[in-house]
């Protein structure tokens, strides 16, 4: 209906109008955004994903309003919240607290935190999903598909049907508290060996599939570095970087969510708090030996092996033409741009994404050299981006270079 009195009043005004520019006006933008994140859920998260391709493919009002769906959700009115929490743990589940706080510290698109203490001394975060949520991700997902399929709003042919597919694992996983439970626990011990980490202890007995109980973790947002001595942040970007490159390579388990809001640091300690382990993926062996190549490659300079390691991870085809394997080849070049350097990469100095938004807007859309990347790297992707604009956000100089080398195959 907004999209329909957005074009009649672009009619009276004697101005050229398609469907698609018409729904997403501003205003039109800034509603289905809002009304995206009343419902949570499937759709909210399909959302974001779409809002993760970049203000390039998408309508600039259009990402400008899903970028909101990044950061915030509409929490759940009390009433729901104790009827949640009745299913849950049965009638008088009061008495497991001594003390309940209806107040969320954060909500996203699956669920919200409340911080609660036991009789026993226990001081918890629980983790609590937004009622229905499991139950909508198919139907959720498939409508919002269809309607962008429908809009025909995406420049690039990307696959919709596999981000879709995609979006729908990931949920799936997001959506099951027990599974994020039982990776918590894999992780802290993946980590066991870094005194800088800390990952929160579960709590099996106030645990559901619908409510995670963890330990509450005192500490600041990352951004409080920004005061920081230049010393601490590099240590805290080496830190992180570091920890990229064991996911991807040693551990090939990745949180893959770069949200800020998912770390904590802790002064007095120095150490790093990692809070929301949902949308953790696994990589199949033959997976991180392909980027491990393919990094080692850009590090040498070695554009052959690199155009025959984007064939295998889905970059490129065997049969693309030379202009557009180069193409490949070049825009790889410049997103590594870090693990080429030598020595510490200054990342909030570096003009490297709006360089790469120019050169991939020349080859995608003005010469349509460039191949949508295969559905099941998009949440490596989001990760690898985070973590650049995180370590901007910090102000942290990192060789990123010799932090991923002991990780990779020699020469």
């Amino acid at each position: 209906m907004g999209a329909a009195a957005e074009g009649l009043r672009r009619f009276a005004r004697g101005e050229a109008s398609d469907f698609g520019s018409a729904l997403f006006s501003a205003p039109n933008a800034r509603r289905l955004a809002a009304r995206l994140a009343r419902l949570r859920g499937a759709a909210m998260k399909l959302g974001q994903l779409v809002s993760l391709q970049g203000e390039d493919i998408l309508p600039p009002e259009f990402a400008q309003a899903l970028a909101v769906l990044r950061a915030q959700a509409t929490p759940m009115p009390t009433e729901q919240l104790r009827r949640v929490l009745g299913r849950e743990y049965g009638k008088g589940w009061e008495r497991r607290f001594s003390t309940f706080d209806y107040d969320p510290i954060a909500a996203a698109s699956i669920g919200q935190v409340h911080r609660a203490t036991t009789p026993d001394g226990r001081d918890l975060a629980l983790k609590i999903q937004y009622p229905g949520v499991a139950r909508s991700i198919t139907s959720d997902v498939d409508n919002v598909a269809v309607l962008l399929r429908l809009l025909n709003l995406l420049p690039l042919d990307l696959d919709i049907g596999g981000l879709a597919a995609e979006a729908k694992r990931q949920l799936a996983q997001e959506a099951d508290y027990v599974s994020e439970a039982r990776f918590l626990e894999r992780y802290a011990r993946l980590v066991a060996d870094e005194p800088a980490l800390f990952v929160p202890g579960v709590y099996w007995d106030l645990t559901t599939p619908r409510v995670m109980a963890m330990d509450f973790v005192e500490g600041e947002p990352l951004d409080v570095l920004d005061n920081a001595p230049l010393a601490r942040r590099d240590a805290v970007g080496s830190l992180l970087e570091r920890l990229l490159f064991r996911e991807l390579f040693e551990f090939r388990v990745m949180q893959t969510d770069p949200n800020f809001a998912n770390c904590l640091y802790q002064p007095a300690s120095g150490r790093v708090a990692l809070l929301d382990f949902g949308a953790t993926q696994r990589f199949g062996a033959a997976f991180a030996a392909n980027y491990a190549r393919i990094t080692r490659d850009v590090i040498d300079g070695n554009r052959t092996a690199v155009a025959r390691e984007a064939i295998r991870i889905g970059y490129a085809a065997a049969d693309d033409s030379p202009e557009r394997m180069r193409a490949v080849v070049d825009i790889i070049f410049l997103v590594c741009e870090p693990l080429r350097h030598r020595g510490r990469y200054d990342f909030s100095k570096s003009d490297l994404p709006s360089r790469v938004r120019a050169l991939g807007f020349d080859l995608a859309f003005r010469r349509g050299l460039l191949r949508p990347p295969p559905p099941e790297t998009i949440f490596l992707h989001r990760k690898l981006v985070g973590s650049f604009l995180l370590l901007a956000r910090i102000g942290a100089r990192v060789d990123a270079r010799a932090l991923a080398l002991p990780f990779l195959p020699t020469r």
